[in-house]
């Protein structure tokens, strides 16, 4: 039999360990009048063509929004594969609402002509942003997006860490649900097809 203050302590240290997650998820997603997560909104960035594209731009369509760069080796084209893979197996009048977009978190080296280039490496219905420093860090805050330079052995070569989360988001802009790396490609197509 477990003594009862051990037991007590226990309980709260439970307890603790859920606000501390609870305060976390709030402090990290926060949320709106109505709880929902504030996540997005306005962004001026630049497409594979050199114009300037905004938020507004994809009004009155779904987005599906990945955060990567170009020469991530291994996550990103993996992710940015499974989206594509996603849109193919919506059936074929949802499939033409959501657009599939990829923006760099790596604007030093993702010019406008290298993010068109990668994205349609996957898909031409991919579109593929960039932007100035400053652009893409205002866009990375909007959506909490987390990344960060890591220098390699010269110090002209390094890699992004990034989080990795895909992003639905509704035709008016707001969000709808987010998908984090290593969820399945038929659970991410069937739960995207109920949202449509």
């Amino acid at each position: 039999m477990i003594p009862r203050r051990r037991l007590v302590a226990s309980l709260i240290a439970v307890a603790a360990v859920i606000l501390v997650a609870i305060g976390v998820r709030l402090l990290v997603w926060g949320g709106d009048d109505h709880g929902a997560p504030m996540i997005g909104g306005p962004f001026t960035l630049v497409d594979g063509d050199g114009r300037m594209v905004t938020e507004a731009s994809f009004r009155g369509r779904f987005m599906l929004v990945y955060f990567g760069y170009s020469y991530c080796p291994d996550v990103c084209p993996t992710t940015l594969a499974q989206m594509v893979a996603v849109l193919d197996k919506l059936p074929a009048a949802r499939r033409q609402k959501v657009v599939p977009v990829f923006i760099t978190v790596d604007p030093a080296r993702d010019t406008p002509q290298v993010v068109k280039d990668y994205a349609a490496a996957f898909d031409s219905r991919l579109v593929g942003l960039t932007g100035s420093e400053e652009q893409v860090a205002a866009v990375e805050k909007a959506y909490k997006v987390y990344a960060a330079k890591v220098k390699g052995e010269d110090p002209a070569s390094y890699t992004m860490d990034h989080s990795s989360i895909i992003y639905l988001m509704s035709p008016d802009g707001r969000f709808l649900a987010h998908f984090a790396h290593g969820v399945g490609t038929e659970d991410m197509a069937e739960r995207i097809a109920k949202l449509l």
